[in-house]
């Protein structure tokens, strides 16, 4: 009885998929976690929003690093059009906060394909040198056009609009605690999408081409089109990501279309580990956590930041997922190795020879 009990409760999980559901999904619950455990850890809401809004950023990083095997230096070209977007429709009267952020990331999306068209043609340094190009040739243009951009000044008192359905208010953005619970919202649905995305068909062909491009090239696969694709997506994330910061800040400043920014974020995309998605929210949050506590200790904490960078480059090669997953193992043999032993002392209670 108690068998043909348990036999129908498994097959009634079986039959729900439950399992394979949380397999599935474990990363976007996690993801979950994360932006519920941040209010409860974090004191200031920006800071909170900062994390989230830098995570959307490596996200983007991590699907051409870590997907595709692109370095690019061109992630700030996209960060800094998705916030010069936002500011200036909305600093020119634009109310609705949606429409300012579609138009962040499909700015995004076109000036990642217009650099991705070109540096692709490329491999190894001369693509990384190629980004980097762009990267500068788009921040002068951001500093040449002080009517538009604002110039070295950047664009300020961009508005924070509520959220509205035609003429009515609906949820106020005011507080900076609000405004957090509008970018979780957003970073859910775009970290799940990403989730998607990188378990997709498309996805898998990405990690081909990272591994062997010679042979997805062989199989069919037009490698090209497939690399542009990625930063396309790339861009329209970042774009995103861009534009909501401009609005948590309230300005559009010229140095996050600087090269810098790019830098900022491979290195999140790097601490956290490239080719896996969650593990971009993982470097997010500590740089930008440890940065913000560093820089309350030492006004120098940027050195401080460099000898970490130099700790995670010498003994975390695959980042902080990477420690994880190797603690986790660590723990997982020690386990068995103690249930083994566990095993062998029963069998010599009981009187058997241990095979």
């Amino acid at each position: 009885m108690i068998e043909s009990t348990k036999l129908a409760a498994a097959r009634t999980q079986d039959a729900s998929g439950l399992p394979g559901m949380l397999q599935r999904y474990r990363y976007v619950l996690l993801a979950v976690v994360v932006v519920c455990a941040l209010p409860l850890t974090v004191r200031s809401g920006s800071l909170a929003t900062e994390v989230l809004v830098f995570a959307l950023a490596a996200l983007g990083c991590n699907l051409l690093l870590g997907y595709t095997g692109l370095l690019s230096f061109g992630q700030g070209i996209f960060f800094g059009l998705g916030s010069y977007a936002a500011g200036i429709l909305l600093t020119h009267g634009v109310p609705s906060v949606f429409a300012a952020l579609a138009a962040a990331s499909v700015l995004g999306a076109l000036a990642a394909a217009l650099v991705g068209w070109f540096s692709i043609r490329q491999r190894g340094t001369y693509f990384v040198m190629l980004t980097l190009a762009f990267g500068q040739l788009f921040y002068f243009l951001a500093y040449s056009t002080p009517d538009l951009t604002g110039g070295d000044n950047g664009l300020l008192d961009i508005p924070r609009p509520a959220l509205s359905l035609g003429a009515h208010a609906l949820v106020s953005l005011d507080t900076p605690w609000q405004y957090y619970g509008f970018v979780a919202a957003v970073f859910i649905v775009v970290f799940a999408l990403m989730v998607r995305v990188s378990n997709s068909l498309f996805g898998r062909t990405l990690l081909a081409i990272r591994d062997n491009e010679a042979r997805a090239g062989a199989t069919g696969y037009h490698v090209s089109r497939f690399k542009l694709m990625a930063f396309v997506i790339s861009g329209a994330v970042t774009g995103l990501a861009g534009a909501l910061h401009a609005m948590m800040t309230g300005i559009a400043p010229l140095s996050n279309i600087d090269y810098h920014t790019s830098e900022m974020i491979l290195l999140m995309t790097v601490i956290g580990g490239s080719g896996n998605l969650f593990a971009s929210v993982i470097g997010a949050a500590f740089y930008v956590l440890f940065a913000d506590w560093l820089s309350t200790l030492w006004p120098r904490w940027l050195l401080l930041l460099g000898l970490v960078l130099i700790a995670v480059s010498l003994f975390m090669q695959r980042g902080l997922w990477g420690l994880g997953e190797r603690i986790v193992g660590a723990l997982r043999r020690s386990g068995e190795h103690s249930h083994e032993h566990a095993d062998k002392h029963a069998d010599k209670a009981n009187g058997k020879e241990p095979q």
